[in-house]
């Protein structure tokens, strides 16, 4: 990085003021560099959240929240879940550029050679109780795949660095579809090298062995598209504890596993379970004759009632994703005869009501990717338990993809933010006879 201008910060306490260089990046913000603020002032800088700082310089992902834009590297959201396949957007978030077709059919075979997982798995697996929240079993399993390939672990060998990247790509579909098969008491499914990777994951989810499973192409694009809007979204909380586990060297199933984890609290990756729970609400209450008092208490500010799957804290304009995702809701909902069902009814009609009521449109509370997501999921039979662990599937390239890069810099440097400390100085001990 360049620096050709400079920020002065100035003091009013009389300490000397300090020049800062400041970057400017390909597009987005410029920033200021302040690694030397403390050797200079002794002060250190208070953003709680972040939400202020630029933790890292990365080429993969940019968001402008307030045009409503989402690239990987480079290309547009929309281009890439129109004309790619999950695989391509894997490809290029990983590499850099998209797969020429020789290149796209390397990597496919690659992938599918490295999505059956060891047999001692099972009985891995077979140790949690039948009713262990999916995700509970996603974290534990996919920390443990360190403890089953220790030939990929040398994390400064790039070739180590790709096959690990290929293996937890893989791998993290059929860890999944066993989670959700033990849960309800089904055998276990292996990949079929025959089948895409999301049709892959259907037929491990869903199929028996009673019987052949038959793809349905419509259901297998959503779950296509699904994964593309879903891959990476920048410098996100699951992201930034991957590039902050990563930072002090940890193997990458662990630090994937720890992105799991963050993925997994409720404000984060549990977005679409919420609007699930809130239209099943509305379908409890009455269904589509009381979105009209629904809409009037999520108005007023003293009701405590939220309308879930609506506005996104970084985009200040429709989520893009949203957008390709509503496609997808109703072409699924129309391929299943969904349309008049109560819940999916209740989810359109709101739905309209939101994008027309001034009230909503003027805040830019438009539906986001979420809401469109829960729904699609529920109408092809992903219980709702799994909808978080369906969006680690999809973000694992991303994850993975944003610790290669950090591991590739020379001066990466382990993680330690900073704190204000407003706790007891230093203070005199009381023997427990005295207290």
């Amino acid at each position: 990085m360049k620096s050709e201008h400079k920020a002065t910060l100035s003091f009013s306490d009389g300490s000397p003021s300090v020049e800062m260089p400041i970057y400017k990046g390909t597009v987005g913000p410029d920033v200021i560099d302040i690694r030397k603020i403390y050797g200079q002032t002794g002060k250190f800088t208070f953003d709680p959240g972040f939400m202020s700082t630029a933790a890292c310089e990365s080429k993969i992902t940019y968001i402008d929240g307030d045009k409503g834009e989402l690239v990987y590297r480079g290309y547009p959201i929309e281009i890439l879940a129109a004309n790619c396949d999950h695989l391509e957007v894997c490809y290029l978030l990983l590499y850099g550029e998209l797969p020429t077709a020789a290149q796209r059919e390397r990597f496919e075979e690659s992938v599918k050679g490295h999505s059956m997982v060891h047999e001692q798995m099972h009985f891995f697996l077979r140790g949690f109780r039948r009713d262990a929240h999916p995700m509970a079993v996603l974290v534990a399993v996919i920390g443990a795949l360190a403890a089953f390939y220790h030939d990929s672990l040398d994390i400064d060998d790039p070739e180590s660095r790709r096959i690990s990247a290929v293996r937890v790509i893989a791998k993290i579909p059929t860890l999944m579809a066993m989670a959700y098969k033990y849960s309800v008491g089904q055998p276990f499914r292996y990949p079929q090298k025959n089948l895409s990777f999301a049709a892959n994951i259907m037929q491990m989810m869903f199929g028996m062995p009673t019987e052949p499973y038959e793809p349905n192409e419509v259901l297998v694009r959503a779950l296509d598209r699904i994964l593309i809007l879903h891959a990476d979204h920048e410098q996100n909380a699951s992201t930034s504890t991957v590039r902050l586990a990563g930072s002090s060297g940890a193997n990458p199933f662990a630090c994937i596993s720890a992105g799991i984890s963050t993925l997994w609290g409720p404000a984060h990756g549990g977005a679409n379970e919420a609007c699930l729970v809130m239209l099943q609400n509305l379908q409890k209450q009455g269904g589509v004759s009381k979105i009209g008092e629904f809409i009037t208490k999520v108005k007023d500010k003293d009701s405590g009632v939220k309308l879930m799957g609506f506005g996104h804290r970084v985009y200040k304009n429709y989520d893009p994703r949203a957008k390709l995702m509503r496609e997808t809701c109703h072409e699924v909902l129309t391929e299943l005869g969904l349309h008049d069902d109560p819940l999916f009814a209740i989810a359109m009609k709101l739905e309209q009501i939101a994008l027309e009521d001034d009230y909503f449109v003027s805040r830019k509370l438009y539906p986001n990717v979420d809401y469109y997501s829960g729904i699609v999921q529920k109408a092809m039979g992903i219980p709702v338990s799994m909808f978080t662990c369906m969006f680690a599937v999809s973000r694992t390239v991303g994850w993975i993809s944003q610790w290669n890069e950090m591991i590739s810099e020379p001066d990466q440097k382990i993680g330690r933010p900073r704190q204000l400390y407003t706790g007891y100085p230093t203070r005199e001990f009381i023997p427990v006879k005295k207290r």
